[in-house]
């Protein structure tokens, strides 16, 4: 009997709170029984979505508070105003152990910071990294961190690969995942000290995974690597190169399909291929940005998704809780600790509410 999973939902967050949420917690629940849900939010508002479910009602339990984080509000600002907030409460039933993985699709910045101060990170961890996969030619390819560590040393570059590889054996179902550091050039002279010194310490140190070595921009949506790690600032520029290039992408498509009777026939007849590919890179399939070194599971769905996305942003989280994520990185942590490759991550400071 698979055992029982219980998400915790921030269900104010987002664009469309509980009117995305319930379905897509209900979407989830029929594909996966095990599966229960702690909706935080506006019980008059989920209530009257619930409505329609009644089987997902049977599975949930709704704790009402009408306050939430703006998605405008500064990290600062949102840690002084959280208190009793559909967010903060999510993530602190998660801390209590009342539920075993949290999802928002609130306020990035506080998410994270909230994150930190409530669940902490693993031991041997000293930053958490948002992390999140890419469709390539291969498949998918995880990578990290996409922004939540602007400037990173060699020792959180390491702990970035190890998150990485043991998530792409845990949900991504991968033996011996390859992991890639993202540099200006696969040279071993090239790219910043911290690169340099990372790729030294992956080179000989052993981790769950296989060291390929520096990769470039191109590899990426090549699938050269299972795992691309890079700092948060590099990682989101790429992030947000690769969401312009699609949208420019697609646009081209419809202007050229659209410039003339000859071509919109052609698009006639091609629409069975434009469909699969279109379902190859849809974006709602590779939704749920994790943040993972934290000693909890989050979950940051994007604000505007659909409920296709956010039912899969759910079976993320429900993957990295039944894989059993989080024990794993501890145990790899130690050994890398024990064997000196990487020294202990000191505890870090958190900020006060």
């Amino acid at each position: 009997m698979t055992p029982v999973q219980t998400i915790a939902i921030d269900a104010m967050g987002g664009d469309f709170g509980p009117s995305v949420f319930v379905p897509a917690a209900a979407a989830a629940f029929q594909k996966t029984s095990s599966l229960r849900f702690i909706f935080f939010g506006d019980q008059t508002l989920i209530a009257e979505q619930m409505a329609q479910y009644p089987s997902l009602s049977a599975a949930s339990r709704v704790v009402h508070t009408d306050k939430k984080i703006s998605s405008d509000d500064k990290a600062s600002s949102a840690i002084r105003k959280s208190k009793d907030s559909s967010m903060r409460l999510a993530i602190e039933s998660v801390a209590e152990g009342q539920a075993d993985g949290v999802i928002s699709a609130g306020n990035t910045g506080a998410l994270m910071a909230l994150s930190k101060m409530i669940l902490k990170c693993l031991p041997g961890i000293s930053r958490p990294a948002i992390a999140s996969t890419f469709p390539t030619l291969t498949g998918r390819t995880l990578m990290l961190d996409l922004g939540a560590n602007l400037e990173c040393d060699a020792e959180v570059l390491t702990q970035f690969a190890v998150l990485g590889a043991i998530y792409a054996r845990v949900v991504m179902g991968v033996d011996s995942p390859s992991v890639g550091l993202l540099n200006v050039g696969t040279e071993e002279m090239k790219g910043h000290e911290e690169v340099r010194s990372a790729a030294a310490i992956l080179s000989t140190g052993q981790f769950p995974g296989r060291y390929h070595g520096f990769i470039e921009g191109t590899d990426i949506t090549k699938g050269t690597v299972d795992v691309v790690v890079t700092d948060g600032f590099t990682g989101n520029v790429a992030l947000k190169t690769a969401e312009g290039v699609g949208k420019l992408t697609s646009q081209f498509l419809k202007d050229a399909f659209k410039s003339s009777p000859l071509a919109m026939l052609g698009y006639f007849l091609a629409s069975g291929a434009m469909k699969r590919m279109k379902d190859r890179v849809d974006p709602r399939k590779y939704n749920g940005g994790m943040f993972l070194g934290l000693n909890g599971i989050c979950v940051k769905s994007h604000g505007g998704s659909d409920v296709i996305a956010t039912e899969n942003a759910i079976h993320v989280s429900a993957h990295l809780v039944s894989g059993g994520f989080n024990k794993k990185v501890a145990e790899e942590m130690d050994r890398l600790i024990a064997q000196n490759v990487i020294s202990a991550a000191p505890v870090p400071e958190t900020a006060q509410a």
